[in-house]
């Protein structure tokens, strides 16, 4: 999976389902998908956070990307902090927060790492996340090719992808290679929001501040669904 800032729920129910979770450092970092953003909750409505990085040619890969030197973590865990006061799970929640965002590494991919391992250990995951470029160079694959070759540097059996990727990948590429390819649907999940209509698909931050550390778990472990491919 690529790196993702505080990602959603979605990120950590592929961690917990699987045996072994394979983040990319060594991936061109992206303007437009997740790795550097994402969206909490104010007042009802979803609020865009981002972390600005140094100027910087766009080709690069995320672990070759630093955070500016402008970012201002106490202005961040202000805003969070003011959204978020009144949530039952705040004083758990928020100093945990504030140790991912006042980390003080400015290499983006590191910083994103440890903010996903810092949100597992929270949690109380203790899946095993490999970092690619540990597994060997394999910048030169695409697209299936590359998590095949990932797969096998790990010596996988089975590969468990996001519902999004059901096109992308085929059943009979993977059984080649002697694994299984499964896909993984979130289910319908749904919390309190402080009395708002429900805003889906939130930072993970949004799932800890409003639920206890069981009642996450539940939600992690609990709401999805897995799909067999289309060639399957």
């Amino acid at each position: 999976m690529q790196p993702y800032l505080l990602p959603y729920i979605g990120y950590f129910q592929l961690i917990a389902h699987a045996d072994t979770f394979v983040v990319y450092d060594d991936i061109q970092f992206s303007k437009k998908g997740w790795i550097n953003r994402n969206r909490f909750l104010r007042n009802g409505a979803a609020v865009m956070f981002t972390l600005p990085l140094r100027k910087d040619s766009d080709y690069l890969d995320v672990r070759d990307r630093d955070i500016a030197d402008a970012y201002d973590p106490k202005k961040l865990m202000a805003q969070i902090a003011n959204a978020y006061r009144k949530a039952p799970q705040f004083a758990n929640a928020m100093p945990v927060v504030e140790e991912i965002l006042g980390y003080p590494e400015r290499n983006l991919f590191t910083f994103i790492h440890h903010s996903v391992t810092r949100v597992c250990t929270y949690l109380g995951l203790d899946t095993p996340i490999v970092v690619s470029s540990s597994l060997g160079d394999t910048t030169g694959l695409k697209g299936q090719d590359r998590v095949l070759a990932i797969c096998e540097a790990v010596s996988a059996t089975s590969y468990v992808n996001p519902i999004g990727g059901l096109d992308l990948y085929q059943a009979s590429a993977f059984r080649a290679r002697g694994m299984d390819l499964h896909f993984m649907r979130r289910t319908s999940i749904e919390y309190e929001q402080f009395g708002h209509p429900f805003v889906p698909d939130l930072s993970i931050l949004d799932i800890i501040m409003f639920n206890s550390v069981d009642a996450a778990r539940s939600l992690i472990t609990d709401c999805y669904e897995m799909v067999a491919p289309k060639d399957e």
